[in-house]
């Protein structure tokens, strides 16, 4: 084994997997972290530079590594979601990309001091906002839908749109003296125009063609996925081999039609590509600055470092403010859209191969091309990273700031959890498919969802809402593991949880399987005739405050109190589980949920009711 993939599998790998993990458990943007070591192993400590080790190759391969990624893309671009975003999702890709060619153009040239040349060829590139780090950054943010429908439509749809504006840029460039206009518009726009539509046409064919399969059975589930990457692959080839940009429309179209046209499979598929995805992209952020040299560093200028100010502050506010005028954006969305444009890997590596192409011809500034991107890049990577949740927040954007619960099934136990858990503030929302049953939950004020959970619909209204954690507290066991199973991608398999099917369900081997079910509420034996019975025997949910004198009398036998929920006010919830190591313990401060038995509801448990 070489040195070199020594240095790739322990630096690369190891160092993207653990710049993921701490942005996940300390709620950093992930592409910051993986920005920040690549220039460390680079430019900074020298240690790698990958272009020199795979030479041409490394290109190449960034190529097909972004085609896989705007491919995963295309696949989140569900044409359900423009029913309410549709307006502002037109104005984002159709009139705010050249408006902000325009003034990224003019401000190149006036501000960035680069020749006109030069200065279009910027203006194309940093009209597309990266899905490579818009997307990562909308897992972690909560938006409300219909801001982060226009956040992910507006990247994904620019980005193959961008790179074909900056090739169309280039050409008109490097066209020969004596060509014309005539060149312009009998050979490249013509040529560009049937590239794309041929393109287009490619990859909804190519769509149509895996869904002839799979209705027909005509495709294993196990060759599922690899066929499907190989069919993005090779549609971006044939796209790329066609027109510089192309390939990106093929394999962008390709997954739009793949999740429109509702394949069965697709969403287990989706998910595997996600997890692929977020592997590819921490590879290739590390190793494209890595890959960055000290010469092109020293190259950032103050003539730069204004150009980049006024991109960030003047180009991309003035051009969404411009193309949302007399739309339905509201105040607050315009505010953060204008703000929020972080570039990414494409707009990297389109700087990289056309600004080299330019300087060999002779065009003065350039050589400025790829400093300018690059600083554009790692300073909108840096401040809308960290400013993303923040003014998200700020500009009621968000869907929640505090941890929130999904209780599925409302029933007399289950609607008395929820209206404890509202009682004490903390945002809990009751899911049932029957109006009636939600009917005295809503009359308590808790907010309800009348919906069938394990339906499209929905799925997708309980992930518009703010929750964290999941509750299935119905009386079929078997219907509390399907949507346990269900949602575990979109909550997380450690915060599902389920009524105890029964002890005997509960063996690990002849029992439910643990991947066919949530975690355990509370104790095996509380299944859901148990607490149907408790509750029916006047046993109460009841939330108290936990202090120095209750804490340990609460977790005693002799209390009487069945405890289900840990909450510390505004930052976490605990759910109580059997299957839990370690146990939760009861801090001063905390509010304990759970049942009391009717002769401790009128002085409960010992202590004071919250």
């Amino acid at each position: 084994m070489t040195e070199s993939v020594i240095l790739f599998v322990f630096l690369v790998l190891g160092g993207g997997m653990l710049a993921q993990w701490a942005a996940w458990r300390f709620r950093l943007p992930a592409i910051v972290l993986l920005f920040s070591l690549g220039l460390l192993l680079g430019p900074g400590l020298q240690i790698m530079h990958p272009s020199e080790v795979a030479g041409s190759a490394f290109h190449q391969m960034v190529s097909l590594a972004v085609a896989l990624i705007v491919f995963e893309g295309g696949l989140a671009l569900d044409f359900r979601q423009l029913k309410e975003a549709g307006e502002g999702v037109l104005r984002l890709t159709l009139v705010a990309l050249p408006i902000n060619l325009i003034l990224g153009s003019i401000a190149a040239h006036y501000v960035g001091r680069m020749g006109w040349g030069p200065a279009f060829l910027f203006g194309a590139i940093i009209v597309v906002t990266g899905p490579t780090v818009v997307l990562p950054l909308l897992r972690h943010a909560k938006l409300k839908p219909r801001i982060a429908a226009f956040l992910r439509w507006e990247a994904i749809l620019n980005d193959p749109v961008g790179a074909i504006l900056a090739t169309l840029v280039l050409e008109v460039l490097l066209m020969q003296p004596g060509e014309g206009s005539g060149t312009f518009f009998v050979s490249i726009i013509p040529h560009m125009l049937m590239s794309a539509t041929l393109m287009i046409a490619l990859g909804i064919g190519a769509a149509w063609f895996v869904r002839w399969l799979c209705i027909r059975d005509l495709m294993p589930d196990l060759l599922k996925m690899p066929i499907l990457l190989s069919l993005a692959l090779i549609l971006y080839v044939i796209g790329t081999l066609t027109m510089d940009g192309a390939g990106l429309i093929a394999s962008t179209v390709f997954g739009m039609a793949l999740v429109n046209l509702r394949i069965p499979g697709m969403a287990e598929i989706q998910r595997m590509k996600e997890a692929l995805v977020v592997l590819i992209v921490s590879i290739l952020f590390i190793m494209l600055t890595a890959d960055l040299t000290r010469s092109e560093l020293a190259g950032l200028s103050w003539s730069i470092g204004a150009l980049t100010l006024a991109v960030l502050f003047v180009v991309r506010p003035l051009g969404i403010w411009l193309a949302t005028i007399g739309s339905s954006l509201s105040r607050a969305e315009r505010l953060f859209m204008g703000w929020i444009a972080p570039r990414g890997i494409v707009a990297a590596a389109v700087a990289g191969a056309a600004g080299i192409r330019l300087q060999d011809a002779g065009y003065p500034g350039a050589s400025q091309v790829m400093p300018a991107v690059f600083a554009v890049i790692a300073s909108t990577m840096i401040l809308h990273g960290f400013s993303l949740i923040p003014l998200g927040r700020r500009l009621h954007l968000t869907l929640s700031n505090q941890p929130a619960l999904a209780i599925v099934g409302a029933n007399d136990w289950s609607t008395q959890l929820a209206v404890a858990v509202h009682a004490v503030g903390t945002p809990v929302l009751l899911v049932d498919s029957s109006l009636g049953d939600l009917r005295p939950a809503e009359l308590a004020g808790v907010p309800v969802l009348c919906a069938e959970v394990l339906s499209e619909e929905g799925t997708e209204n309980l992930e518009e809402r703010p929750a964290d954690y999941l509750i299935s507290a119905t009386p079929d066991a078997i219907y509390n593991g399907l949507v346990c199973a269900h949602l575990a991608p979109h909550f997380g398999r450690q915060r599902v949880y389920q009524v105890s099917p029964g002890i005997a369900r509960l063996d690990q081997y002849r029992g439910f399987s643990r991947e066919a079910r949530g975690k355990v509420l509370g104790q095996p034996a509380w299944n859901f005739t148990v607490l149907e019975a408790l509750v029916s025997q006047g046993w109460h949910f009841v939330a108290i405050e936990v202090t120095e004198v209750n804490q340990d009398y609460l977790l005693s036998e002799s209390s009487h109190f069945l405890l289900f929920l840990v909450l510390q006010k505004d930052a976490a919830i605990t759910i109580v589980s059997a299957e839990d190591e370690p146990q939760p313990t009861l801090t001063p401060g905390y509010v304990a949920i759970g049942l009391v038995a009717p002769e401790q509801i009128a002085k409960p448990a010992s202590g004071n009711a919250a």
